[in-house]
């Protein structure tokens, strides 16, 4: 089949990695895309004012639009959901992450369509029992909030079915850091807000260590830019390889110190770090370590290099902040 006849959903599309994806798979010459989400969001207009598409489809009607519709769907990318770490109201979680994705899963699973959904590395909550996706610890994984929880559900449930698309993939994203996310507010990548803390007083606050193991900014991250994902999600639909639970990280854990030193070289600017006490309601919640085991990944066919941090940054900074574009 054509690419200009294979028919893509991308749920999430206005948002940060939806966007982005949806660029790469314009750039990659697929136009025939459904994107759905909320969009009635002005602040992520732009993400999408560049991109081509067949429709757009309001997140809450989707289901019913594809009853009525019964579109020929070749691939769809769930990365939609509700992200905010600090949102402690499960019933929140529960609807558009759990409920919403079970759904996406029988749509694929009786209408045979290849699926790749988004997981998240908050799954893994503090750590005790490493950052390997081996789907043996997937039930015994304690995230530390709601949202890496209701991910997490998805995951066990997903593990548990007997029926199952053609090719399926899970993606527990790591750091994901990069451009279109100016709507995202606090909850954008540490390498935006500071460089608006660059660009205003010349200066990043980054939060202190509450642990006596770690120094203050030197709490460690796997930051991956969005670039490298959007590429492997496209790389999955192309390869479909085994199905299954994947990290997406780089497998090399930086220090926040590093990412805020490379941000100021994006600018040209020597380094200027404040340490700030962390709020009192994310400091049980927070990760200190965080490393994406990648081979699994590697295993299945995948060889690409990913941006080192220094050069991910710089190009984030460079030809993004500083310009104020999008993907």
């Amino acid at each position: 089949m054509s690419k200009t006849n294979k028919q893509i959903v991308i749920t999430g599309a206005a948002g940060f990695i939806g966007s982005c994806l949806t660029g790469y798979l314009n750039y990659k010459g697929y136009n025939n895309l459904i994107l759905v989400d909320d969009f009635s969001r002005v602040d992520k207009v732009p993400n999408l004012e560049t991109k081509k598409f067949v429709a757009k489809i309001e997140r809450e009607q989707f289901f019913e639009w594809l009853h009525q519709n019964k579109p020929k769907i070749n691939f769809i990318f769930h990365i939609g959901a509700k992200t905010d770490t600090t949102e402690f109201n499960y019933a929140i979680h529960q609807h558009l992450n759990v409920e919403y994705s079970k759904k996406i899963w029988n749509y694929c699973t009786v209408h045979d369509i290849p699926l790749v959904y988004a997981s998240s590395a908050a799954t893994y909550g503090n750590g005790e029992l490493g950052y390997d996706d081996n789907h043996e610890i997937i039930s015994r994984l304690h995230p530390l909030n709601p949202y890496g929880v209701s991910k997490n559900e998805v995951d066990k449930w997903i593990l548990h079915q007997k029926n199952h698309p053609t090719f399926w993939a899970g993606l527990k994203f790591f750091n994901v850091y990069g451009p279109n996310e100016y709507h995202k507010g606090r909850m954008a990548s540490v390498i935006f807000h500071s460089f608006n803390q660059i660009k205003k007083d010349g200066v990043v606050k980054l939060f202190k260590s509450h642990r006596p193991d770690f120094k203050d900014g030197q709490q460690l991250r796997d930051f991956v830019y969005v670039k490298d994902v959007v590429k492997i999600c496209y790389w999955l639909m192309e390869h479909q390889p085994a199905s299954g639970i994947y990290n997406l990280g780089t497998g090399k854990a930086r220090t926040f110190e590093a990412l805020v030193n490379a941000t100021f070289a994006g600018l040209d600017l020597v380094p200027n770090i404040e340490y700030i006490d962390m709020p009192e309601d994310i400091r049980d919640k927070y990760q200190y370590f965080t490393e994406a085991k990648m081979q699994k990944l590697r295993g299945v066919g995948y060889v690409d290099e990913f941006y080192s941090l220094e050069r991910g940054v710089d190009d984030y900074v460079r030809n993004y902040l500083a310009k104020q574009k999008f993907y």
